[in-house]
């Protein structure tokens, strides 16, 4: 049987194009063709990021920028919001790289709130801030604005922002947003292969990186900005991944950003109405639903495990079954990157027809 369809919230399925772009040849990365391509690519990354700041292109997963964000910017203490899989993995992070980190922690399936932010800032000591703006394993957006706002209120508290979901799929303008570091890896929401993450870095969390010792090397904010100067990268960059960030880059500006949300959006909202013909509910709550996947709590009289196998089997479609602790109770659906009103139709077509074998 050949592979089959991703509905998985990341990896998402690669378009054809992207596959295309890949397959140019290599260049020397410390040369004057890698630093054109790294330059074409930045205008648009800027646009889709919002910021007039550099976009910074890691070779790692989001996660290589994640802990780079702890070890260059916490000097004092890390206050990590914790509502999933995800979010609540930044603060073991955190304290596996030494640091003295608290964390506002809500049931998985639960928004942060803001004034909890407020809160806890307000007993002082915490120089940071991490968040995860759109929890993938929860299906859970948090109010990005909201708690930025607070953040800001308090003076030399820096804000970390993974928006590997997110990204391109809602707007997450970095620079009205006031947001220190805004980082995604690019295998969700960009619908590109995994291996390559982007990220900004504020005037204010680059002087801090500047006075933190034991930020290491190879995810040191200051060796990015120095070597972005110069339209390149600290270490040896993934060159064929970069290739396919820019097709992808231009193919979403031609796209545009806003057509791209409403897709985005219209794409969740036909999944939500197939859901509600089950009665199978989000399990998320009303107004912080995420845009780009669906987290919904698996029915008592529905078998999970054979629907999946089934689904795939019958169709070659494949939907997600949980993640970590919820594994089982939850499963999750994507709309994110490169589908449309068709494909997403297809496969609901395909859950339609083997979802009554497996109701009891």
């Amino acid at each position: 049987m050949p592979l089959p369809k991703l509905f998985i919230p990341g990896p998402v399925d690669i378009s054809p194009e992207t596959f295309q772009a890949m397959c140019q040849p290599m260049i020397g990365h410390r040369g004057a063709d890698f630093e054109a391509l790294y330059a074409s690519i930045q205008p648009g990354l800027q646009q889709i990021l919002g910021t007039s700041k550099p976009v910074y292109i890691s070779t790692s997963s989001a996660w290589g920028v994640m802990e780079g964000a702890i070890r260059n910017l916490v000097q004092t203490k890390v206050l990590n919001l914790c509502c999933g899989a995800f979010s609540d993995k930044w603060y073991g992070v955190a304290r596996s790289c030494g640091k003295q980190a608290e964390k506002i922690q809500v049931e998985w399936g639960q928004a942060i709130d803001p004034a909890a932010v407020k809160s806890k800032l307000e007993e002082g000591a915490f120089d940071t801030v991490t968040l995860v703006h759109n929890e993938t394993s929860t299906g859970v957006m948090n109010p990005l604005k909201e708690i930025s706002e607070v953040v800001k209120s308090f003076p030399g508290v820096l804000l970390v922002v993974d928006t590997v979901s997110s990204l391109s799929a809602v707007p997450t303008p970095v620079d009205e947003l006031n947001v220190d570091v805004l980082l995604a890896g690019v295998q969700k929401a960009l619908a590109l292969p995994p291996g390559l993450a982007v990220f900004t870095a504020s005037e204010a969390a680059l002087e801090r990186a500047a006075t933190t010792e034991g930020r290491g090397y190879y995810f040191d904010f200051l060796e990015f900005a120095k070597n972005g100067e110069k339209n390149n990268t600290p270490s040896t960059p993934a060159i064929s991944l970069l290739y396919a960030l820019k097709q992808k880059v231009d193919e979403i500006l031609a796209e545009g950003l806003q057509a791209r949300y409403d897709r985005h959006a219209q794409l969740n909202n036909q999944v939500h109405a197939w859901a509600d013909q089950y009665g199978i509910k989000n399990f998320a709550p009303e107004g912080f639903e995420s845009k780009s996947l669906s987290c919904f709590t698996t029915p008592e009289n529905l078998d999970l495990s054979g629907f999946i196998k089934a689904v795939r089997q019958k169709h070659n479609i494949l939907i997600n079954g949980g993640y970590g602790k919820i594994k089982g109770t939850t499963f999750r659906i994507s709309n994110m990157g490169n589908e449309t009103e068709a494909s997403i139709n297809e496969m609901l077509a395909a859950l339609d027809d083997v979802i009554p074998e497996f109701l009891s």
